[in-house]
């Protein structure tokens, strides 16, 4: 008997409880965890008010790993909306292909790259694998430039980084645990074109070009509202 209204018990807490649906319009979902910016640079070069643009010169910017965070609200149960934020990422600048004694690293500095996604989730909401894709646009804004001891020391001065707008791609995967707790994984594909100026005595306006685009990584953990 005991062991009848078990089986009972469980057979009704299985039809009556089924696993909540993944999303629906109207959830809020915060997502946190290691973000790493891994550059692909593009076009770089070097210039300068003296010598004009250096032929062969390039330009080089680090990879750097920090906490990422996301914030999504869910405009349909399939359609959402994410702003991608994160604790400031720092970079090493180098620069090649210049005259001997001007190679090597120029500076470091720091950027934040909000980016805001539109996103679609395909699969229905029942399934515990919520795939999804997006597209929106970045604003990366870099601060803190320091030129490097070395560089000070050559006469480089008054180092300045414009901000940059671009678009940006996504695309990741939630895994309900359960029907609040989520594990993600997401990368994106941001487009981020810069420019950095500073002064030299001999030289004049010396600008560092460089087309950053670089891979966004993600991993982390999440909890829908």
């Amino acid at each position: 008997m005991k062991k009848s209204l078990v089986i009972v018990s469980l057979l009704a807490l299985g039809t009556a409880s089924p696993f909540a649906h993944a999303y629906k319009a109207g959830d809020f979902i915060v997502r946190a965890g290691a973000a790493k910016v891994d550059p692909d640079i593009g076009d770089s070069h070097v210039s300068s008010t003296a010598t004009g643009k250096v032929a062969g010169s390039s330009v080089d910017v680090s990879d750097d790993t920090q906490l990422g965070l996301t914030f999504g609200y869910m405009l349909t149960d399939h359609v959402g909306v994410e702003l991608l934020a994160a604790t400031p990422f720092k970079h090493s600048v180098s620069v090649k292909g210049l005259p001997a004694g001007l190679n090597g690293k120029l500076a470091t500095i720091e950027q934040l790259p909000p980016t805001v996604t539109l996103q679609y989730f395909p699969l229905d909401s029942s399934s515990k694998w919520q795939p999804y894709v997006g597209a929106g646009i970045n604003y990366t804004t870099f601060f803190n430039e320091e030129l490097t001891d070395g560089r000070k020391a050559q006469g480089f001065s008054h180092l300045d980084r414009e901000d940059s707008w671009g678009l940006a791609l996504q695309a990741g995967v939630d895994y309900m645990l359960t029907d609040r707790v989520v594990l993600n994984a997401a990368v994106w594909r941001i487009g981020i074109d810069s420019q950095a100026t500073a002064r030299h005595p001999a030289l004049g306006k010396v600008k560092v070009s460089v087309e950053i685009d670089p891979w966004v990584y993600m991993v982390g953990i999440g909890y829908k509202f």
